[in-house]
């Protein structure tokens, strides 16, 4: 079968004072039916542009999408005028944003907000708009669903503005869910809970899932596949098992040396490790691998030429000029 979702060779570039950011610089992702895809990195590795340049959401000017295609259903977004994809965003392609409390609109009452999509995408009355409303609370788990109706944003909690986003993002059942680091602003404990609520979502409705994080533990316990984003590039790609089997790339084996270990923790104390230096800025980036400067085993080349992406194991795709894993 095709994918659902496909992109290739995305560039989203913003114009800044110091000159073009290169934010997104020839990305390339699939992502099938009833997946999960988490798509995974540090802060400033492009991860939420590349999410967000799906529906045009980021602010056009100053980014731009410069090059690429991204094929929803064999349908190319990418031409598409914001009136065109006003009928596709919530509809087809939902999105849980990073911050609910700022992504809410804090001057109406979220069960207007989320019947807002009913009635423009499904048609209903407001009547019926507002009694789905309920429905789509009580399957995200809000106490007292009806009688929080007319509450305002500032009435929940954070786990519960999250849980009336996903809520909005749901409404229309929708083909595909993106969800940009949904727990990010939680404590660990609603963490757990909105992860297993995706997940219970993903399974009610038969949707696919691209879920961005910076948190390796999180891929371990959500994704079926990952994409590791670094500075605007897909450095590796694989099924999760694979990935954490045998990561390839030194970034990789980095983020995965990062996350605290309590099965070994009785056995061997050991210090977390950190990947030295920090992500660079994507104005005129340095040739070759970008990686390079904050990695163990750079070699000269590395310095020089861009590692192309390409398939080193059955499904598994890095762009390292070490080859194999290190």
């Amino acid at each position: 079968m095709p994918p659902l979702l496909e992109i290739k060779g995305l560039k989203t570039h913003f114009a800044t004072d110091d000159g073009m950011l290169q934010a997104v610089d020839g990305v390339d992702l699939t992502l099938n039916k009833g997946e999960t895809l988490c798509v995974v990195g540090e802060s400033g590795c492009g991860k939420t542009v590349t999410a967000m340049s799906i529906l045009k959401l980021i602010a056009m000017p100053p980014g731009r999408i410069v090059q690429g295609e991204i094929l929803f259903e064999g349908r190319d977004l990418v031409p598409l005028t914001s009136s065109q994809l006003d009928d596709i965003r919530a509809k087809e392609i939902g999105f849980i944003f990073q911050e609910p409390m700022t992504s809410l609109n804090p001057v109406l009452t979220v069960g207007e907000q989320v019947a807002e999509s009913l009635r423009r995408h499904e048609g209903l009355s407001n009547k019926d708009a507002l009694d789905r409303t309920v429905e789509m609370f009580k399957l995200v788990q809000i106490p007292n669903a009806a009688g929080r109706l007319h509450d305002y944003p500032h009435q929940f909690s954070g786990g519960m503005r999250q849980r009336v986003m996903i809520a909005m993002a749901l409404a229309c059942k929708p083909k595909l869910v993106i969800a940009d680091e949904p727990t990010t602003a939680l404590d660990v404990t609603i963490q757990a809970q909105i992860l297993d609520l995706l997940q219970d979502m993903k399974e009610r409705f038969g949707m696919a899932v691209m879920l961005i994080t910076h948190a390796m533990g999180v891929v371990a316990e959500t994704a079926q596949r990952v994409v590791v984003m670094y500075a605007g590039k897909v450095v590796e790609e694989a099924d999760v098992d694979s990935l954490f089997a045998s990561p390839g790339h030194p970034y990789t084996q980095g983020l995965i040396r990062s996350i605290p270990r309590i099965d070994l923790a009785s056995e061997h104390k050991t210090r977390l490790e950190a990947i030295g230096g920090t992500v660079p800025i994507l104005i005129n980036p340095a040739p070759g691998c970008r990686f390079a400067p904050r990695c163990r085993h750079a070699m000269q080349i590395c310095s020089e030429q861009e590692p192309v992406l390409r398939e080193i194991a059955p499904g598994h795709r890095m762009a390292c000029h070490l080859g194999a894993a290190p």
